[in-house]
């Protein structure tokens, strides 16, 4: 899929005002009003700034990710691209593709300097998708992502936190470039319907401790 007309990645911060807009006002309005209502296990929000301190990891060059593993929660998932829908807000895989993870493209590669954005469903109408249990995670928390050269790129999770679609702290979640970064996104809170779908939105925040050679 691709980035339909969204600015290259290969840049300096590549989200726009106009798309930084859209975003404020729902990631996932089209692709989630699919879900049923089971939603995200709320079990802990640490709400604010980030709460869990790192050390950071140089930036990696650029390389598209392939898969993601996430120890904490027996997950091994394939990633693949997704651009922007016709409403202008980020893709979510494809209902038959709901067990696998979307890279935006229009953000950094797994890495590289920046937040890497990569979206998955919480649940269908036939049960759980790849990110059900992704607001369970805790601080310390690893995510693996193997990119396309065969390396790994391994973020350690600050924070996870819950967004009113409406009021989601934009800068915070795609415009710091200060260290390379990894943003889990998904669905939670209550189901409104409509377009809508879930009100609210899942944000696992991670930054880059370690790099693999492949």
């Amino acid at each position: 899929m691709g980035a339909h007309g969204y600015p290259g990645r290969r840049g300096a911060p590549r989200w726009s005002p106009v798309a930084v807009a859209l975003i404020v006002f729902g990631v996932f309005f089209a692709g989630f009003g699919f879900e049923r209502v089971t939603g995200t296990p709320m079990t802990r929000w640490l709400p604010g700034a980030d709460r869990h301190s790192v050390r950071d990891h140089p930036p990696m060059g650029a390389s598209d990710p392939v898969s993601l593993n996430i120890p904490a929660l027996n997950l091994q998932a394939a990633v693949h691209d997704v651009g922007l829908s016709e409403d202008g807000t980020i893709e979510v895989p494809e209902l038959n593709r709901h067990n696998e993870a979307g890279w935006y493209v229009a953000s950094p590669s797994p890495g590289e300097n920046g937040p890497a954005v990569i979206v998955g469903h919480v649940d269908t109408r036939t049960g759980p998708s790849v990110f059900h249990q992704a607001g369970t995670l805790h601080p310390g928390a690893q995510i693996q992502v193997r990119r396309m050269d065969g390396s790994v790129a391994v973020f350690e999770v600050t924070s996870v936190e819950q967004f009113d679609k409406s009021s989601l702290p934009v800068d915070r979640v795609y415009a710091d470039f200060s260290r390379p970064g990894l943003r889990l996104i998904t669905c939670g809170g209550r189901w409104v319907g409509g377009s809508t779908g879930y009100a609210d939105n899942v944000v696992v925040f991670a930054a880059l401790v370690d790099a693999q050679d492949g």
